[in-house]
């Protein structure tokens, strides 16, 4: 027998499976390095992208200075989403992002909060006498010196003049969330947060809003990392400012900026 007449239909055998193939097993990976106040808004976008595109993403949440400094230490991150600028510019001047992919994605706003639902409301002014509220508890920070949260707290109780009085009295964590939760738990009275932490959390209270001038504006820088070998992280980086993704975003409370 002619050895072209027997290959034929295995080659179409061949043929049949690879058509059969479902497109899930074609799908692609993104793994998303976020800092943590997106943890909320980005478990929800990570599911709209499966269901949308069918490839996967996931999603790594801790401090911006912290997942910073890994992807600088080779940490496998496609996709970085800062709470800050500064830490997007560190890893722009050290190399690690992408050429050309870096863009400004959301906005927020920093809330004093406090412990229960119903907290009296406060002015956030140079008047107000946060350390006689706190009296001997604390207030509750992500760190003041290296977290977007706390430098942005810090800055904006330094332009009121009120963080002299109250830096002695300021328990620092090493996130957002964990600042929000020492509230939720009443391991701290007060404590300052983005308002979207404040929208998922029970037990917290927004008392005040602090004013925009006090401190720089929040900003949510993405880009892809210079070591991304994922095909869609181009595809996803689109994806974050998409209608999909803007509707997500503005349920959990952010602004979108593109």
């Amino acid at each position: 027998m002619p050895l072209s007449f027997s290959l034929r239909p295995a080659a179409l055998t061949l043929s049949v499976l690879c058509s059969s193939v479902p497109a899930y097993v074609m799908a692609d990976h993104v793994t998303v390095f976020a800092t943590s106040s997106l943890t909320d808004a980005g478990t929800a976008l990570a599911d709209a992208w499966e269901n949308k595109t069918g490839h996967s993403a996931t999603f790594s949440f801790a401090g911006s200075s912290a997942l910073s400094r890994q992807i600088q230490l080779g940490a496998p991150a496609d996709i970085f989403i800062s709470a800050s600028t500064d830490w997007m510019d560190a890893l722009e001047a050290s190399g690690d992002l992408r050429a050309g992919t870096r863009r400004d994605v959301l906005g927020n706003t920093l809330v004093l909060v406090a412990h229960g639902k119903g907290a009296t409301a406060v002015t956030l002014d140079e008047t107000l006498d946060l350390a006689g509220m706190l009296g001997n508890e604390r207030l509750a920070m992500a760190l003041v010196d290296a977290v977007p949260a706390g430098i942005y707290g810090k800055a904006a109780l330094t332009s009121l003049g009120l963080w002299q009085s109250v830096e002695p009295l300021v328990a620092q964590s090493d996130n957002v969330r964990s600042a929000l939760a020492f509230v939720a738990q009443n391991e701290a009275p007060f404590g300052i947060v983005y308002a979207t932490d404040a929208m998922v959390a029970d037990n917290v209270s927004i008392v005040g809003v602090f004013p925009q001038n006090s401190h720089d504006p929040i900003i949510y820088p993405a880009a892809i990392t210079a070591q991304s070998t994922s095909p869609v992280a181009a595809e996803f980086l689109d994806f974050l400012t998409s209608e999909t993704a803007r509707d997500i975003w503005k349920t959990y409370g952010f602004s979108v900026l593109e």
